[in-house]
């Protein structure tokens, strides 16, 4: 079900302005340019890059599909990093020459009876290249292991999107030995992949990308059957689900459909009858997950779409283009050595999604409040963790925790049970009782109630009983006797409030 969402959601893509790239081809990160005579002499190195805050960050740019490496020595096609491309890198003791060897070779075979200008100009360049004319002025230790990609002198176009480039990728791309199959993701039978490309821009994940699906151990096959054969996933099917994963994993800031929540890496997308619905659902989803801080007007409007959906208003009335009946898909992916694990996967209606979100904040609820805007799931999280100074770390969050509460809150069942169980361990530790521990520590028991768990039958009130006599409050003893003393069978324990 995750594959097929995703491979629709690319068919839908293709027909935007977004950037997508086509089959065959991938979004990668480029930082030079190199532009070269037509006797493959090197005119020019130019810096693509795009300023990001202070930063200078690789531009994003289509290119044929590169190669999955893990040890071995692949070049990819007319672009690489510095040591395929110019046999240099900064890493010491490393393979360059072999890698520099690999690219060379690899494009003399394949471009030695083209007659294409542009190519037979990148074929001189790569025979006079040596790597120690990496110097001044046109070159510099910064540019080390970044990816480049080459272009003609007096043209616009790189050389990987010449139509004689583009037809010679083609004739490779349809030229690979794959055996044929019925896709599992699309029910067609097409030529099967036997590696899936990989995916990049999970956080912790290693920085060369991991796989959803992989085989790599006899331990994981069966049948006899090796590698990509034991999930049959046409070719086409596993390029669309892995540039459209990557497309959504991109970290950008004008990408407001990924965001982390703990150790999980979150991606959400929307599916309506036109482009505004879709905005407009993914826009308010966000703000959902990650409400406005400091946007007083976003805030607002948060309030009043959560407020409509609590008296069954249709959300049509806040704003047109917000549809209840807006398809939402939410992925969470974390890292797994080479793989990724999926930490939780929910789709349903953007109403749905609402409703879940408008109980998560009312279970939260406590007056006076101890927040001006509603907490986002993050900053949920770090309540969790050890609180130095009045300050937790991101790293310190209990690993899965962030998947199993969001899942609770997307789903609308029960929190974990580590999540009380955490709070109030930390609780003992630190003797930190902030408004967001004690908030939710009363969400726990609150939704318990609303969910008919056995066991809870007592109302959690929003605020301080003033006219208690004991010090030890409603709340204080239910999260007590919540907690892990029952494994000792103790009705209450010694925490105060």
């Amino acid at each position: 079900m995750i594959l097929q969402a995703l491979n629709n959601y690319y068919q839908r893509l293709l027909t935007q302005d977004v950037g997508i790239a086509l089959p065959g081809y991938s979004q990668e990160k480029i930082s030079y340019v190199l532009v070269l005579s037509l006797d493959g002499k090197l005119v020019d190195v130019q810096d693509v890059r795009v300023q990001t805050g202070k930063k200078m960050q690789p531009r994003l740019i289509s290119v044929p599909q590169p190669e999955k490496r893990t040890s071995g020595v692949k070049s990819n096609f007319l672009w690489d990093k510095t040591s395929y491309v110019l046999g240099v890198s900064a890493k010491e003791g490393g393979r360059s020459a072999q890698e520099h060897l690999a690219f060379k070779t690899q494009h003399v075979a394949l471009l030695s009876d083209s007659a294409d200008s542009g190519l037979q100009a990148f074929l001189k360049f790569l025979a006079q290249w040596a790597p120690e004319q990496f110097q001044p002025p046109l070159f510099n230790p910064e540019m080390l292991d970044s990816n480049l990609v080459f272009r003609l002198d007096g043209h616009l176009q790189y050389l990987h999107d010449t139509p004689a480039a583009q037809a010679i990728w083609s004739r490779l791309q349809a030229g690979a030995d794959s055996k044929e199959g019925m896709c599992l993701v699309t029910g067609q039978r097409q030529p099967l992949a036997r590696l899936h490309p990989a995916i990049k821009g999970v956080n912790g994940a290693q920085s060369s990308g991991a796989s959803i699906v992989s085989f790599n151990l006899e331990s994981f096959t069966s049948y006899g059957k090796t590698q990509g054969d034991n999930a049959p996933v046409s070719e086409q099917a596993a390029f669309a689900y892995t540039t459209v994963l990557n497309h959504l994993l991109r970290r950008d800031d004008s990408n407001h459909q990924r965001l982390q929540i703990g150790d999980a890496t979150v991606v959400f997308w929307a599916e309506a009858a036109d482009a505004a619905q879709v905005d407009a659902a993914q826009s308010l989803f966000w703000d959902m997950l990650d409400p406005p801080a400091d946007d007083a007007s976003e805030t607002e409007r948060l309030r009043q779409a959560l407020d409509a959906v609590a008296k069954g208003r249709p959300l049509r009335e806040l704003t047109p283009e917000l549809e209840d009946e807006t398809r939402l898909y939410v992925l969470g992916l974390a890292p797994n050595a080479s793989r990724l694990s999926v930490r939780f996967w929910e789709m349903g209606s953007l109403r749905h999604f609402a409703r879940r979100l408008a109980e998560h904040f009312q279970d939260l609820e406590l007056e006076p409040r101890p927040w001006k805007t509603e907490p986002a799931m993050w900053r949920l999280l770090l309540a969790t963790a050890p609180s130095r100074d009045g300050k937790s770390k991101s790293e310190d969050i209990p690993p899965q925790l962030a998947g199993e509460l969001t899942r609770a809150i997307l789903s609308g069942s029960r929190y974990p049970r580590s999540l009380l169980n955490q709070i109030i361990m930390r609780l003992r530790a630190d003797g930190d009782i902030s408004g967001m521990r004690v908030a939710l520590c009363k969400a726990v028991l609150a939704r318990d109630l609303r969910l008919g768990v056995k066991g809870i039958n007592e109302e959690i009130p929003m605020s301080l009983d003033k006219e208690a006599s004991k010090v030890t409050s409603t709340l204080t003893r239910r999260c007590s006797s919540t907690s892990s003393n029952r494994a000792r069978g103790s009705p209450t324990s010694s925490w105060r409030c």
